[in-house]
């Protein structure tokens, strides 16, 4: 009967399935836009290395002055697993909304402090003391960042849609690293190159500071998670999981040892084929920085897009076969696309091989958030994904382009190829193993 109770239960539980489904998009968007800065911040290091690089260390080539930039881009990596056991207990103790803020927050003063901080020819080896420092910063909040805001989304997002919700990380993540190259675009084509050298590059780390305290206003509005919530609840009754800590981690010693290999081989290959990419094409085949810049950026554009694809493809097949496609691909592929690329002097054949190698690594970033989140249980999750991911990003991820560097300083270049080839093949054995994680999101 039209106006009876069971069209108001009706009703009601229509108005309340809608008022779910707005409030998870405005915190699945709200917490993006946060990561988006985040990693805008962490990635303008990268990408404005090749202009700030001498105005740091002393006088020298610039392979060595990149040398130095990319030891200490890997040294801001041993921060992250300190972050990631930090923000990730904070997490899960204190909330994913706080940890989120918290770790905004610090990347805004690294960022701050790399814009400020004078040159080498003014201050001396204070410069890169001062790098340093901006460095473990960042470090220390991109650690506590990746487990908090995967945790978050993975647990905003519906059972059947985890997959294409969370590869959202990766999109602003991406989305991040492709603001930073447009910055470097618009900044080529406005400023002289003398310019850019001289204090240019120290305008997209102010951008930063300001960009990050922006969305620290933002996260502080973000809405709890009900995961957290209600664990938060059963703790406060006695009768929820031990509050989280490296000993209750390791009640996981396996889903640890996962996240640590399926890990390696995926950040060695993303670090590879888009922060170090750019200088590849500049260093050893011998492009222009300008045209080096354009080519990353235009094959990342694309890489973006398809992550929400991949996403939504692993809710329909399952995490493993996604994973494991990467695995194959990476395997087989890496050597002769580099050997490719290296040798290239066509754009258009330039960004085709770049952009295949991104594709091959979509089977990894789209999906590595949510496979980590659902192979621990709410009370120890930010923490799970955050510690043991930060450990293998900082051992493979944060040196790929040190050694990339160093390989080539040495007159042995393919070394690094096959070194790439290596770790994702070792990644293949552990997508090979593990068990299928779709759907198992655990309270």
């Amino acid at each position: 009967m039209p106006g009876g109770p069971d069209a108001r239960v009706t009703t009601s539980i229509f108005v309340a399935d809608t008022h779910s489904e707005t409030r998870r998009l405005r915190s699945i968007v709200g917490g993006s836009i946060g990561n988006l800065v985040e990693w805008y911040d962490w990635y303008v290091y990268s990408a404005f290395s090749l202009y700030f690089a001498q105005a740091f260390f002393p006088p020298a080539s610039q392979t060595a002055q990149l040398l130095n930039a990319a030891a200490v881009f890997a040294v801001g990596f041993l921060m992250r697993p300190v972050g990631g056991w930090l923000m990730g207990v904070y997490a899960d103790r204190r909330g994913r909304r706080a940890a989120l803020s918290g770790s905004v927050l610090l990347m805004c003063a690294g960022s701050l402090l790399i814009a400020l901080t004078p040159t080498f020819a003014s201050i001396g080896y204070a410069a890169p003391v001062m790098l340093v420092l901006a460095r473990l910063l960042q470090g220390l909040s991109v650690g506590g960042e990746y487990g908090a805001s995967a945790t978050y989304l993975s647990e905003m997002a519906g059972d059947r849609h985890r997959g294409f919700w969370s590869s959202f990380q990766y999109v602003t993540l991406i989305m991040g690293q492709l603001l930073a190259l447009g910055v470097l675009l618009l900044l080529q084509r406005t400023m002289s190159t003398a310019a850019l050298d001289a204090w240019g590059w120290r305008i997209p780390f102010a951008l930063g500071a300001l960009a990050a305290a922006l969305a620290l206003r933002m996260r502080r509005a973000l809405d709890e998670t009900d995961a957290f919530r209600a664990t938060a609840d059963a703790r406060a009754r006695g009768r929820g999981p031990s509050r989280a800590t490296l000993g209750a981690l390791l009640a996981h010693p396996r889903a640890v040892a996962t996240v640590v290999g399926l890990t390696a081989g995926g950040t060695v290959a993303f670090y590879t084929f888009t922060t170090y990419a750019q200088k590849f094409l500049v260093n050893t085949a011998g492009w222009s920085k300008p045209d080096a810049t354009r080519i990353s950026a235009m094959t990342i554009a694309v890489y973006m897009l398809a992550q929400p694809l991949v996403g939504h493809l692993s809710d329909r097949i399952g995490r493993r076969p996604v994973l494991m496609a990467f695995g194959v691909l990476g395997t087989l592929g890496t050597v002769p696309l580099l050997t490719a690329l290296g040798a290239t002097r066509s754009e258009p054949r330039a960004f085709l091989l770049l952009l295949a190698a991104l594709l091959a690594v979509s089977g990894y970033t789209a999906i590595n958030a949510v496979v980590k989140a659902e192979l621990f249980p709410t009370g120890v999750r930010a923490l799970g994904v955050g510690f043991p991911y930060a450990v293998a990003v900082s051992l493979f991820g944060g040196t790929a382009e040190y050694l990339a560097l160093w390989a080539r300083s040495i007159g042995h270049e393919p070394w690094f190829y096959w070194y790439v080839t290596a770790c994702i093949a070792a990644s293949l054995v552990v997508y090979a193993t593990m068990p299928e994680t779709r759907g198992r999101i655990r309270g």
